[in-house]
């Protein structure tokens, strides 16, 4: 009896798919395996000390632990975020540089600048969303307000008197500035600096009289209360355990308000998939666990969840920040 072709065929086609799916899955095990090979190092495109920075430090910390090999932060600060995040896509996409940033600079840069010199939703793949984080209202002591409506009716008062800091040009602080002054129909002028750290300096030195600060920064002043600074409100939708006593902007005459920034990992546009997945699951592992206690501790909010995820959100915002600074009638620089 001949045997029939059709079935030779069939069994051929069969093992070589077999052999490929074999060859597939040896290539991702290879990947998780070898990796990573030497010192990672995790971009931060702001200045030492601030809080994408301290989150960095505590992911680098955590994951050098579990790799076995250092995990090393490298402050690129400049242009609001675009030369940390241009150096991260001109890498060589094999998980030795990861891109830890601030929603703002992933979403918000594209409207910002004509040429930011990269494009976090093609030359940028999405590991984890790491941490929200709440803003809080400062103002200088010499300021005769101890809530947002005493401010906003001093800053009615005297238009265009007041000036407001912020960390920077699309940053999450100066979003909660551009949506506070609008929100409360009031001139105040919205200073960016080249950072948070020095928003604050100017903050209590007296050269500016109002801030939006990250929570992790303000909590201190929110806190001890010492006559430094005096903290009014947190722009978070709901008060923190951390400042019970602290309003939210939204229950201080605003209603509605709910202004925050997240930070986030990314990784090179071509990144082994295999790498992108170990990375997520060790990092959502760790935020449920002792790093989220942390992170909470410091009045962040451990996020977590998929890649597919973070992307869709960085779709979102883009969409957001693009119509606030187009009602803002902010032209790209």
């Amino acid at each position: 009896m001949s045997s029939n072709p059709f079935t030779s065929v069939k069994t051929t086609c069969h093992r070589s798919l077999l052999g490929l799916s074999l060859l597939a899955v040896a290539g991702l095990v290879g990947a998780q395996q070898t990796y990573p090979k030497g010192t990672v190092t995790l971009v931060v495109p702001f200045p030492p000390g601030g809080t994408v920075d301290m989150v960095a430090r505590t992911i680098g910390k955590h994951l050098g632990d579990v790799f076995g090999q250092p995990f090393v932060v490298d402050n690129r600060a400049g242009a609001s975020g675009n030369i940390g995040a241009a150096h991260v896509v001109n890498a060589k996409a094999d998980g030795q540089t990861l891109f830890v940033s601030s929603s703002g600079v992933l979403a918000a840069n594209q409207f910002l600048y004509k040429n930011p010199g990269f494009d976090s939703q093609k030359q940028l793949t999405p590991v984890i969303r790491l941490v929200n984080q709440p803003n809080i209202l400062l103002v200088h002591p010499s300021v005769p307000a101890n809530n947002v409506q005493e401010l906003i009716k001093l800053a009615k008062s005297q238009p265009g008197k007041l000036n407001m800091g912020n960390a920077g040009i699309g940053t999450g602080q100066d979003f909660a500035a551009r949506e506070f002054i609008a929100a409360a129909g009031v001139d105040m002028l919205n200073v960016s600096y080249k950072g948070g750290a020095a928003a604050l300096n100017d903050l209590l030195a007296g050269q500016i009289q109002v801030a939006f600060d990250t929570s992790p920064t303000a909590l201190p002043y929110a806190k001890e209360r010492n006559g430094k600074l005096r903290a009014l409100a947190i722009t978070s939708a709901k008060r923190s355990p951390l400042v019970p006593d602290l309003s939210t902007v939204a229950e201080s005459g605003i209603p509605g308000f709910d202004s925050f920034t997240w930070i986030g990992l990314t990784a090179p546009t071509g990144t082994p998939s295999a790498i992108i997945e170990r990375l997520n699951a060790e990092l959502n592992k760790a935020l449920k666990g002792e790093m989220g206690k942390k992170f909470s501790e410091y009045s962040f909010e451990p996020l977590g969840g998929t890649p597919a995820e973070m992307g869709a959100m960085i779709r979102k915002d883009s969409e957001n920040y693009g119509a606030v600074l187009k009602a803002a009638g902010v032209e790209p620089q």
